[in-house]
């Protein structure tokens, strides 16, 4: 079976790298409507690119879209995604995890220490947390004895195999994996 019939059987599928793409779309229109100089955009489209850990609000949270008739309807559909976006509704905004679904990346380390692939500043992760092992086309999860423990999707795991739209708790830390 293929991706796209898979999606037309489970819409809630999430596909890797839906949520970067998205952003994009949003970043994009935010341009092409004059709402970012043409620096602004380029820098935040960088900083997408580029990072592991990206805060979806710092990127597109002080965007305000007002609807007009005539536009199209992808954009009208990011658009909304952006003003109801699920990290805008809560006090701690929601991270994702921006992972290298090819396979260029083999393993990543993430925790509190700066040796770190991935570090998170919040004293609830542990220096090493957790490592991310590529494997078969899945990034698997293991928890390495960290002291606030590693879940997944509000499970508490040892080791699991992520996938896109995972919810992450690393200690009081949340991840959304990308």
């Amino acid at each position: 079976m293929d991706r796209t019939a898979r999606r037309r059987e489970n819409p809630c599928v999430i596909r890797q790298g839906e949520s970067r793409r998205e952003i994009a779309r949003s970043l994009n229109a935010a341009y092409a409507d004059g709402l970012l100089s043409e620096e602004t955009f380029v820098a935040r489209i960088e900083h997408l690119l580029a990072k592991r850990v990206i805060d979806p609000m710092a990127l597109i949270g002080d965007l305000s879209f007002r609807t007009r008739r005539g536009w199209s309807s992808w954009k009208a559909r990011v658009l909304t995604a952006v003003a109801v976006w699920p990290s805008a509704k809560r006090a701690e905004p929601e991270l994702l995890l921006a992972l290298d679904w090819t396979g260029a990346e083999r393993e990543l380390l993430i925790g509190r220490g700066h040796g770190c692939d991935v570090v998170l500043t919040g004293p609830s992760v542990s220096r090493r947390h957790a490592r991310l092992l590529f494997r078969d086309g899945n990034w698997i999860l293991r928890d390495l004895g960290s002291t606030n423990g590693t879940a997944v999707n509000g499970a508490v795991v040892g080791r699991c195999v992520l996938r896109p739209g995972d919810q992450l708790m690393l200690g009081a830390e949340r991840l959304r994996v990308d």
